[in-house]
């Protein structure tokens, strides 16, 4: 989730002022030190996990015999959450909190002297995949749950399908808006898809290698087993890629 590289702060032609930050939904005065944005990507990836996993564990507590109503209760949740976290943090690390997501920005920004460089990438990688698991840990604290290895499989060829699918989905809306200039829309814009995707989807769409890492850590209405993360893992690969290229072909260069 990027801010137009050209974006500035300050007098023109002020050698003093840095180049913008990925940002996501909101704009970025500064780049911050990346020790500061790769915490703002541990803090954020904890903090959707925390709010995946801790509303699935509600959900299950409040409404025990109706999964449809616990769904509802959790995608309400994590799509609310996911938005104010990506405003809140947008303007420090791009509020990626999800390695497609990063990965993504750096395969199409690396040629701009502005954009993301391998560094930015080996640092929010670990923050975002330890911050998605401490958030799950957290999640369990917060409801007397025991951190354990979840038991619920989730791999299935629709399953796989969907997740490619979510995750195309999930990069095609953050980089079709910023590729339209439409950039402020992306934090309601991406919560209000996960949440939908919640529901087209037969995955419940994780779209993100770090949250479902995290996820594995909760035995509960939220988890998945270790067995189904690779299939997990390599769909959201997939889904990427092809998300990558549809804003492309979508809004080529000097539209």
């Amino acid at each position: 989730m990027s801010a137009p590289a050209d974006a500035r702060v300050g007098a023109p032609g002020d050698p003093a002022v840095a180049p913008v930050a990925p940002a996501a939904g909101a704009a970025v005065t500064e780049r911050a030190a990346l020790w500061r944005r790769a915490f703002g990507e541990f803090l954020g990836t904890g903090l959707l996990v925390a709010v995946v996993v801790g509303s699935g564990i509600a959900a299950a507590n409040l409404s025990p015999d109706d999964v449809g109503l616990q769904l509802l209760e959790n995608s309400l949740a994590t799509a609310l959450g996911l938005g104010v976290l990506i405003a809140v943090l947008g303007p420090l690390s791009g509020a990626h909190f999800n390695p497609v997501v990063t990965l993504v920005d750096w395969t199409l920004g690396r040629r701009d002297p502005a954009g993301p460089r391998l560094r930015d990438v080996a640092a929010y990688l670990p923050a975002q995949v330890t911050g998605g698991i401490g958030g799950a840990v957290l999640a369990n604290a917060m409801f007397g749950e025991p951190t354990a290895i979840a038991t619920t499989d989730r791999a299935s060829g629709a399953a796989f399908l969907a997740e490619v699918v979510a995750t195309a989905g999930l990069v095609l809306v953050i980089f079709g808006l910023l590729r339209a200039g439409r950039d402020t829309l992306i934090a309601p814009a991406v919560g209000a898809y996960i949440g939908a995707a919640y529901w087209f989807t037969s995955s419940t769409s994780f779209a993100n290698p770090a949250v479902t890492l995290g996820r594995v850590f909760s035995d509960s209405f939220a988890g998945i087993a270790p067995d189904s993360v690779l299939p997990f893992l390599l769909a959201q690969l997939i889904g990427g890629a092809i998300g990558m290229v549809l804003p492309l072909a979508l809004y080529p260069p000097g539209r």
